[in-house]
């Protein structure tokens, strides 16, 4: 997403294809989009960077709004919308099936058993292998999955977003279903960057977010604090120690952090070799569960987007 979109402006197209490709050279598999990111100048980046390797990797995208003259204009779930908009991300990828294909956002006007029928449709059309949601609650997975199961949740968490702990992990690993944690690095908060003084540029998202108040960026250095504690003694980086942190949680958590620098992806892929022991990880849950953080994770009108 931050190649092209929500963290200022879209990042060089060349500099950006040579990212993906070095990051498949260093093993990586997975990689996630979605049509409204840009809108959809990174579903063309993304479908143009991975072409030679197709066969050795898993692409993700996601469906679920209305886009009008290059920007959103509300949440569109309808089965007819999904059957039209797939088209035109597999054109864009350059793919003949989508690997995982996400609700971005659940949408309150379509009754989640209608969008799993209408992705039902695309798996047995052989447009679609597999299926997702995005930010979904409970009840909603619950009554998507008894229609067509899915493949995987994508939602925040990390050491600084830790509510799916709550309700979430425990219903994904009853289910069978594999979660995708975004923002594993709180937006890049937890790479210990960003002090009370940090500014963003005029479209990054972060402008509009509680936690990156001035005050809330000063408040929460105490979590950043922690991880670079931890990090002196493994020798390692804040960012390493939040990522390993959060691939320990469960084996079928798979963190996508986003970068568009290739010294800052070999730095993510690195939190894999770290180990981090069973007692080391409970300090670090510990600690990080007492201290208070400042801030909403998004504005009210954005949550609101979360679904039940």
């Amino acid at each position: 997403m931050g190649m092209s979109y929500g963290y200022g402006p879209a990042s060089d197209r060349n500099e950006m294809i040579a990212v993906i490709r070095n990051a498949v050279e260093q093993g990586v598999t997975f990689f996630d989009t979605a049509e409204v990111y840009g809108p959809y100048i990174n579903e063309e980046l993304v479908g143009e960077a991975l072409l030679p390797y197709q066969n050795d990797v898993v692409i993700a995208t996601k469906f679920g709004f209305d886009i009008q003259d290059g920007k959103q204009s509300g949440m569109n779930s309808r089965p007819e919308h999904i059957k039209q908009v797939v088209e035109q991300s597999l054109k864009r990828l350059k793919l003949d099936a989508i690997d995982l294909y996400y609700q971005h956002r659940v949408d309150p006007d379509v009754p989640i058993e209608e969008v799993a029928g209408a992705v039902k449709d695309l798996i047995q059309e052989g447009k679609v292998k597999h299926w997702g949601l995005s930010e979904a609650g409970v009840q909603t997975i619950r009554r998507a999955h008894d229609v067509h199961p899915l493949a995987a949740v994508q939602s925040e968490y990390s050491l600084w977003w830790r509510r799916p702990e709550e309700a979430l992990l425990p219903t994904l690993e009853e289910l069978g279903i594999g979660f995708v944690p975004f923002s594993p690095l709180g937006k890049g908060y937890l790479t210990g960057r960003f002090k009370a003084d940090a500014t963003f540029a005029e479209n990054d998202l972060r402008n509009i977010l509680p936690r990156f108040t001035p005050e809330a960026l000063e408040a929460n250095q105490s979590m950043v604090v922690l991880l670079e504690d931890v990090a002196q003694q493994k020798n390692a980086t804040p960012a390493q120690i939040a990522l390993t942190w959060l691939l320990a949680q469960k084996d079928w958590i798979v963190p996508i952090p986003g970068t568009t620098k290739r010294e800052r992806l070999t730095e993510n892929l690195g939190a894999a070799a770290i180990d981090l022991s069973a007692d080391e990880l409970s300090q670090i849950s510990t600690a990080a569960s007492k201290i208070e953080l400042l801030g909403a994770r998004y504005p009210e009108e954005l949550e609101k987007r979360t679904g039940l």
